[in-house]
């Protein structure tokens, strides 16, 4: 069971760091910061217009601020406008507003989400960062995401890319990269209270925050509750889920420098899941908690450098599959100058996991305990070529126990064919580095196994060429097109039985990304989006995998998904949200096509008070949308409404 010391003590740990940073006259007492920005509230929250998205400044693609319009990637802003406006309740449904995502719900916390393919119940090519803070598992290379969750209301944007990030965020970053970033502790002001009360779900959040003498601060505490549910037969499922969590959030500085202090703490735990038998199946229990550093130096002529930490520690019980519990450190350094016109980019990081992975019914890993090491040097340079002209190039060599040194290489070029048209191209070469789970996994968990990590497993790789198109033809109208090749070699395989894994499938991915945005009018706004994708993998010479590359550890893609969003402002305090959503049928396990619909109506009856009825997947009364039959969960329709009040 776990051991619940752990997150109190954290929580105790996140008070005591709370009440540091915002005491008056607290150990940085003569530092000055600026005035805090006045709070966000739903009565000066305003929809970005196309110029505002235009000259939106992101971080993802360069790791510093600059124009999402001159950004030579495929990357789409959800902003926290959007997020407020799409009724979710959680990370991943926030996702779901990015077309360059697939996001499938597997049950009531458990999501399946990648780029470009690749999407699996342990996808393990998407980075996902929170606040600059990695949260995938060495475990697998992928995310638990029933344990990864932040207050929606505290996120500034959601930056999506898909596509290769290697060369600046390392192994892992093959298809996309995730950034969530929240709002800086001066602009979260004051308290917010916030109840959903759904069919199938219910949360509570409450958020205060302020500003001491020298700093600014805020302290959340959230509870969200899931229902179980059924089978394609109608039968429970015991999937029923609660959490709770709790965090705190300083920045204080003043011009030259600054400093933000971080953490959150989590619990959860499903239902009991009954008995097979005589054997009891107790329920999956998740916890643990992250604290972060960052320190930031303003240099002369336009310089800095940056210094972060953070520690990260979770705990998963799961007697079904397999219980690891980690420990992680990381810390990374970063300098940026410009030289000229030009501007560049270098730094080094490390990080180390300890893990212990409890087995469990079908599977274990030997040995049980492991430490991992990572290290990485990066350099990355963009060259002004002339006014309109420019090109990027980089590099990372990134260091791990299992294959040594990686080289993840960039070359980007830039074409301001216009104020208003923009023209980019890249090629790139990324890696998904091997994890425990490649080399040291058995199933069952006692012998004869049937499946066993190959020791001599290498990373996977994928030389990747893109090409993109920004515009705004009119006043009213911007849109995306991006073209995509990933050649693909050493996809992970397997032997004949006992199925020993191994890198013996290649092949190319193509695909088309494409999302517009309309705006008729200053209060209506229409988005659309689409996604083409098209795998031809195929076994290598000399394997003799018995399933092939449709292997549902692999990859289980639908070939097109598209998207429509309209938000329109009906009345000054009336807001109206339809979201429509439509994706491919799946091939194996085979899931048919779905299209489904989700409504939002709110009335703000004064700026501190706003009450919204959510309307989720109201097409059908269920769906499915990943896994196996018979026991996949059927998604069901869902109505909640939200409360919410700041004082």
């Amino acid at each position: 069971m776990l051991k619940s010391r752990r997150p109190c003590r954290a929580l105790t740990w996140l008070f005591l760091a709370t009440c540091l940073v915002v005491t008056p006259r607290g150990a940085f007492g003569q530092m000055q910061v600026p005035d805090p920005a006045p709070a966000r509230t739903t009565s000066n929250l305003k929809r970005l217009s196309l110029d505002d998205l235009q000259n939106l400044e992101i971080t993802s693609v360069s790791r510093h601020s600059e124009r999402l319009f001159d950004a030579p990637a495929s990357i789409y802003v959800i902003g926290s406008e959007d997020i407020r406006r799409s009724g979710a309740v959680t990370l991943p449904e926030v996702l779901r507003l990015a077309p360059n995502l697939s996001v499938a719900r597997v049950d009531p916390v458990q999501q399946s989400i990648s780029a470009r393919g690749f999407n699996n119940n342990v996808g393990n090519k998407l980075l996902v960062l929170i606040d600059g803070r990695t949260v995938y598992t060495p475990l697998f290379s992928g995310v638990f995401w029933d344990q990864q969750d932040v207050l929606l209301s505290d996120i500034d944007r959601i930056e999506v890319i898909s596509g290769p990030g290697a060369t600046l965020w390392g192994a892992n970053a093959v298809n996309g990269v995730i950034n969530v970033i929240t709002k800086p502790a001066s602009e979260t002001q004051g308290g917010v209270a916030a109840v959903t009360l759904g069919s199938a779900n219910r949360e509570v959040a409450l958020r205060w925050g302020g500003a001491g003498r020298a700093a600014s601060y805020r302290a959340y505490a959230k509870f969200n509750g899931w229902d179980n549910t059924r089978q394609a037969d109608g039968a429970d499922l015991l999937n029923d889920w609660h959490r709770g969590q709790v965090g705190m959030r300083a920045d204080w500085g003043g011009p030259r420098d600054t400093v933000t202090v971080q953490g959150d703490a989590y619990a959860g735990a499903s239902e009991h899941r009954g008995f097979v038998g005589t054997f009891e199946v107790p329920p999956l229990e998740v916890g643990g908690f992250n604290v972060m550093t960052r320190w930031t130096r303003r240099l002369q002529g336009d310089a800095s450098m940056q210094v972060q930490a953070y520690v990260d520690q979770s705990d998963r019980n799961d007697i079904v599959l397999f219980g690891p519990k980690a420990n992680l450190f990381d810390v990374e350094f970063q300098h940026s100058t410009p030289i000229g016109r030009h501007r560049f980019l270098w730094g080094s990081g490390y990080r180390r996991a300890q893990d212990q992975v409890d087995p469990a019914v079908f599977s274990r890993f030997i040995p049980d305990s492991r430490a991992l090491n990572w290290g990485n040097v990066f350099m990355h340079g963009e060259l002004r070529l002339s006014s309109r002209v420019g090109a990027t190039v980089g590099t990372k060599l990134e260091r791990n126990d299992y294959t040594g040194i990686e080289h993840l290489p960039s070359a980007r070029v830039t074409w301001n064919v216009s104020e208003n048209h923009f023209l980019w191209g890249g090629v790139s070469r990324a890696v998904r580095a091997p994890s425990r789970y490649d080399r040291e996994v058995f199933f069952p968990m006692n012998p004869p196994y049937i499946v066993i990590g190959g020791p001599n497993f290498r990373s996977e790789v994928a030389h990747v060429f893109e090409t993109g198109y920004r515009g705004r033809p009119l006043e009213t109208v911007s849109y995306s097109v991006t073209v995509f090749t990933h050649l693909w070699d050493r996809l992970r395989s397997g032997t004949g039985v006992p199925v020993q894994i191994e890198n013996r499938i290649e092949g190319p991915v193509y695909g088309v990304e494409t999302w517009a945005t309309y705006s008729p009018i200053g209060r209506w706004s229409l988005s659309a989006g689409t996604t083409l994708l098209s795998e031809h993998l195929r076994l290598e010479r000399g394997s003799t995998d018995p399933v092939g590359v449709n292997n549902p550890t692999l990859r289980n893609d639908p070939d097109y998904q598209w998207m429509l969003r309209s938000s329109l402002d009906i009345r000054h305090d009336v807001e109206l949200d339809v979201y429509l959503r439509g994706v491919a049928s799946l091939p194996n396990p085979s899931v048919p096509a779905f299209t489904e619909a989700d409504v939002r109506v709110a009335w703000r009856p004064k700026p501190s008070v706003e009450v919204a009825v959510n309307g989720r997947d109201l097409l059908h009364a269920s769906h499915p949308e990943f896994g196996a039959l018979p026991a996949r969960s059927e998604i069901p329709r869902r109505v909640s409404v939200d409360l919410k009040y700041l004082f």
